[in-house]
């Protein structure tokens, strides 16, 4: 069963959503574990703090469960942006 889109604004929920979708496709915890190299534990105490988690973790975490992450306007439907390894300097 594929999950719907998540408008997320706290860690909390956050949290929330990526222990779902583990659940959904019915990954254990030291499985999701092994694919993005912690512990067991450590993905136990992230589903509940996931404000501790680095950048890294989160797109690893979301790499293993097949998640996307999007960024974009609140409320709206703005065309992607195309980023390039440039336009972080000025």
């Amino acid at each position: 069963m594929a999950m719907a889109h998540q408008v997320l604004a706290t860690a909390t929920q956050l949290g929330a959503v990526l222990q779902a979708a583990r659940k959904s496709q019915g990954m254990a915890q030291s499985a999701l574990a092994g694919r993005i190299g912690l512990s067991q534990s450590r993905v136990s105490h992230l589903e509940l703090h996931a404000h501790e988690l680095s950048l890294e973790q989160l797109l690893a975490w979301c790499a293993a469960l097949g998640l996307e992450l999007s960024l974009g306007p609140s409320g709206g439907q703005a065309p992607p942006l195309t980023a390039h390894a440039d336009s972080t300097r000025s």
